[in-house]
Order: C-alpha cells, then sequence, then structure tokens
C-alpha cells in the first residue's frame, strides 16, 4: 500500500549550505497493516511524514501509494496531527466537524453525511455530543473527533503524528485502544509516528526505528504479540519486554552518537 524507495531531503541555506533531514530511508507498509516509527528526539521523524503525505517534496526517492507515484497530497490518505485542538473549527459542532471531509467531497446528501458522522463519532466513544463544540470538550474528547473526521473521510491510509503526544497517561491509554478497536472494524493502513517506545510497541504489527539526523531506518521489528492487546497482560508479555529493550538500546545509542556529531 505504502511503498518509500530511498528517500532523501535536502535543506538549503541562504548561506549556500545544506543541511539533510533524512539520508536514503526505504520501508514498505502492506495494506491493512499498523505500523509504527520511532527514533531520537529531532531525527527527521516528522518530516518523513509530510514528505510521505505529499507536503514536502524529497529531494531524492520516490513515495508510491498503491501503485501510484506521490507528488502531492493524494486523495486517499489523511494526515492526523498531535496539534489537534489546532485543527478543529472552533465554530462548527463536533458532528460538523466530523463531516467537513465529507463535504469536501461533495458525493453525499447532507442527511448521509449527518449520518455518517454520527457513525464514526459512536465509533470513537463520542455519542450524544454531536451539537457540542470543541472548546466544550475535553482534550482526549477532541482528539477523537479528530480521529472521527479523519476516519469519516475513509483514508487508504492514515498517517499520525504524535497524535497523542499532548494527553495524560490514562487518556492516552484509553485512546489507543479506541484507534485498535477502530482500526481492527475498518483495516485502514495506519503509519504512526511517536516518542512512546511502549506505545509503538504495543499498538503496532510492525516497528521501524530511525537513527539520528540525517535519519536512516536502522532497525525493524516485526511484532509477534498476539491481538487483541490488553494494556495489562501485552505490556508484560516477554515479547514486549523484549522489544522494549531492544528498541531503546538502539535509540540510547543514536542519541548518544547524535550528541557526539554536535
Amino acid at each position: 500500500m505504502l511503498l518509500v524507495e530511498h528517500l532523501r531531503k535536502e535543506y538549503s541555506q541562504l548561506s549556500g549550505q545544506s543541511t539533510v533531514a533524512i539520508d536514503d530511508i526505504s520501508l514498505s507498509v502492506e495494506r491493512g497493516r499498523f505500523a509504527s516509527i520511532v527514533g531520537p528526539s529531532g531525527c527527521g521523524k516528522s518530516t518523513l511524514l509530510m514528505c510521505l503525505a505529499g507536503l514536502t517534496r524529497p529531494s531524492a526517492g520516490k513515495v508510491s501509494l498503491a501503485g501510484s507515484e506521490v507528488t502531492g497530497p493524494p486523495k486517499n490518505m489523511t494526515v492526523l496531527f498531535q496539534e489537534y485542538n489546532k485543527s478543529l473549527l472552533a465554530w462548527r459542532s463536533v458532528l460538523k466537524n466530523v463531516r467537513l471531509g465529507l463535504e469536501a467531497r461533495r458525493v453525499m446528501a447532507k442527511a448521509e453525511m449527518d449520518e455518517r458522522a454520527r457513525h464514526f463519532l459512536d465509533l470513537v466513544g463520542l455519542r450524544g455530543f454531536e451539537q457540542h463544540y470543541p472548546w466544550e470538550l475535553s482534550g482526549g474528547m477532541q482528539q477523537r473527533v479528530a480521529i472521527a473526521r479523519a476516519l469519516a473521510y475513509e483514508p487508504e491510509v492514515l498517517l499520525m503524528d504524535e497524535p497523542f503526544g499532548s494527553l495524560d497517561a490514562l487518556t492516552r491509554l484509553e485512546l489507543e485502544d479506541t484507534l485498535l478497536r477502530v482500526w481492527d472494524e475498518l483495516k485502514t493502513t495506519i503509519l504512526f509516528v511517536t516518542h512512546d517506545l511502549e506505545e509503538a510497541i504495543y499498538l503496532s504489527d510492525e516497528i521501524y526505528v530511525l537513527s539520528a539526523r540525517p535519519c536512516q531506518v536502522i532497525l525493524r521489528i516485526e511484532s509477534k504479540l498476539s491481538r487483541p492487546r490488553d494494556q495489562l497482560t501485552t505490556r508484560e508479555d516477554a515479547d514486549f519486554i523484549a522489544y522494549r529493550h531492544e528498541i531503546y538500546a538502539k535509540i540510547r545509542g543514536e542519541s548518544a552518537r547524535g550528541r557526539e556529531l554536535k
């Protein structure tokens, strides 16, 4: 579904020098899979996601979605950013926020769009909040609205850039389980960027670990953890603990190397 081949991103500076953010990354995500990307802070994870979404042109290499090269924002891909409170429209109700992407498509009658929006709000546990406004909701509830809006558009691929990073620990765990429940029902292909190693392991079928900037893929883990996942038993599984140790050791080494290069 999503194929990245020898991607490189280099930024030119006014001084004439250049900064390489991404150096020769290749990865692939099969249809319906849940993949995560982790790496040291500042390594280029968000830049990579912007290239995959067609929001930033790579300096070299290629991104393909369902066999077609990505040269701009694809219609069958949606990006969910961390700052959900800035993406929701304060003057529109929760229902109308979720309906927004459907309105842009202009293929459904209003009643059908409302029904679809209610369905996805129900999936994320927000039945009864359709007529509320974003500013009347908690941070976790606002992020549920953003997830419902992204999924209501029915993207083939959903890119998520640290969507739970600003939430408290308990809300984060709840939303992880909500996301897995919805993903299991819809089978949307998801690529999830996070700083939280345990979150990546808990959610994913496969995990890509990036090096310090300029980033490359230095480790890929194919998860053996069974589904459905449970916040208690899964995190106590021997494979979960082994993955955490392996990934942390890699990232700790890369963080130390990054400090030496500065």
